[in-house]
């Protein structure tokens, strides 16, 4: 299905009780502004692991470029699943490893416990923005009766929530701490979204998944949703069409009228 820039009219009849009962939003570019955080994170890892990498094997440093490798093989999935992801894009095998690894470059794990502290450190510092416009369509959509849960990759979610100051505002979090306990794999395999659902006591065909990374739309598609909305950033309105998203928006706040956010 092609997705639809929606018109003022359409916008206000988009997302309704009689259709739907939960919504399901992922964390990073969506409720809060720190998918450029995390993507910092990676690249710092990332081109320190690779230097050290060409020094030893003799071949030209290659650094980690945000702008495609992030989008493409680690925006969105759980932290090991994304390293794995990426080093496999450059021909490299690495021994999984152990979560309780220490940080190291050697294992996939290890790699990602290095990108894990660094996020950490970072949080510590505080400053976490939210994106208004979309926190003020959650609280609106709260109050007409909607059930709603946040799914992310991250295990540092609830740190982030709470940094935030928007933690009450989901009755449920499927992260990348749930993920793992339960053993569910990660975006784009639509797992994460079906739990979340599960536990909100809805059905797939009843919940909206809301995104802003190809792998989250993915599994909204795949998982057989009544809906999945795009958040559009820098520009790439397209590529979130082609995998699937049935609604591209640039803020949530299109998608209801503006005197209904008012209220």
């Amino acid at each position: 299905m092609k997705a639809v820039v929606m018109t003022e009219k359409e916008s206000g009849q988009a997302i309704t009780r009689e259709k739907y009962d939960a919504l399901l939003f992922d964390l990073d570019g969506v409720l809060t502004d720190t998918a450029n955080l995390h993507a910092a994170c990676w690249k710092k890892m990332f081109d320190a692991f690779l230097q050290t990498h060409a020094k030893e094997k003799n071949i030209p440093f290659q650094p980690f470029d945000i702008g495609e490798d992030y989008k493409q093989y680690v925006d969105g999935k759980l932290r090991y699943e994304g390293v794995r992801s990426f080093l496999e894009s450059r021909g490299i095998r690495l021994p999984y490893g152990d979560p309780d690894d220490p940080p190291s470059y050697e294992s996939i794990t290890g790699l990602g416990n290095i990108k894990d502290r660094m996020v950490k450190e970072a949080l510590r510092s505080g400053g976490i923005e939210v994106y208004q416009g979309n926190i003020s369509f959650l609280r609106y959509m709260r109050r007409q009766g909607f059930k709603t849960g946040v799914v992310s990759a991250s295990k540092n979610c609830r740190a982030v929530l709470q940094a935030a100051g928007i933690e009450d505002l989901f009755d449920v979090r499927v992260d990348g701490e749930v993920a793992a306990r339960l053993n569910l794999p990660g975006k784009p395999a639509p797992d994460t979204f079906l739990e979340a659902a599960k536990e909100l006591g809805s059905r797939p065909e009843r919940a909206v998944v809301i995104e802003d990374a190809l792998s989250g739309i993915q599994a909204g598609r795949d998982g057989g949703f009544g809906l999945v909305v795009g958040i559009e950033h820098h520009r790439n309105r397209q590529a979130l069409e082609a995998q699937g998203a049935d609604i591209v928006v640039s803020d949530l706040s299109e998608l209801i009228r503006t005197e209904d956010l008012q209220t």
